[in-house]
């Protein structure tokens, strides 16, 4: 049994997802994890589909925000965009601090986060892999 938390939030979340399978496995992971939210950003992963990999139904129990664009995003005040991609200038997610309040976002495996969406994460981190990990798994190691 996990600990009640006393201090800060955290919410997962996608941009550009296509494929519900990944997207209903991140959702899961979230909520195994205890995010407080979840979200995606004009995401075209289709709820039902997702479903087969969420066995928990996690937006029964955790909020899920589908925003259409990245114009639609909306945050808690005072919760930071984090984003994890592999970039050269990225911090390396075992030497991150991460912020008290933060939403993290992932982009789609093959294109990664795009640059308007990156450029509204106050930080980037990395996680120290030769290759892109799948959806879920790289939420699962960042949670």
């Amino acid at each position: 049994m996990h600990p009640a938390r006393t201090r800060g939030y955290f919410g997962i979340g996608a941009e550009g997802v296509s494929k519900s399978a990944n997207m209903g496995a991140l959702l899961r992971t979230g909520h195994a994890f205890g995010a407080a939210f979840c979200f995606s950003i004009g995401a075209g992963w289709d709820a039902r589909a997702g479903r087969q990999a969420d066995t928990a139904d996690t937006p029964a129990h955790v909020p899920l925000w589908r925003f259409a664009d990245l114009d639609a995003l909306r945050l808690p005040a005072g919760c930071v965009l984090v984003g994890v991609e592999l970039l050269p200038d990225a911090v390396d997610l075992p030497s991150f601090r991460h912020p008290l309040n933060a939403a993290y976002v992932l982009g789609p495996e093959r294109a990664g986060l795009s640059a308007p969406v990156l450029a509204q994460c106050r930080h980037v981190v990395r996680i120290p892999a030769r290759f892109a990990l799948n959806l879920a798994v790289a939420g699962a190691i960042v949670l």
